[in-house]
């Protein structure tokens, strides 16, 4: 993955303080990209003057990997789908 790559898919989160308000709560566990990300203090912030909330970094907007083998590094067979190693190459030194 290149660097600009890296770059689009930056995401954050925005934490807020122990105290922090109803608009910081709302946005507790979810993430925005970080280009799209809302400015602190939040538009609906009660104490934009003492606001403490900050933004957590992470590499990607996804929480957890959607797909197995991500997670494992093992390539799964589809259940039920044939086995296909055992054919012919697709060219005609194969044997």
């Amino acid at each position: 993955m290149d660097k600009f790559s890296a770059q689009r898919w930056n995401a954050v989160s925005i934490v807020g303080a122990t105290a922090s308000c109803e608009a910081a709560r709302a946005l507790k566990g979810k993430r925005f990209l970080s280009t799209e990300a809302p400015r602190l203090p939040l538009a609906g912030c009660t104490m934009p003057a003492a606001c403490l909330c900050v933004y957590k970094k992470y590499p990607d907007r996804r929480a957890a990997s959607r797909r197995e083998e991500d997670k494992t590094g093992l390539r799964r067979p589809v259940a039920g789908a044939p086995e296909r190693r055992g054919k012919r190459g697709r060219r005609s030194t194969d044997e």
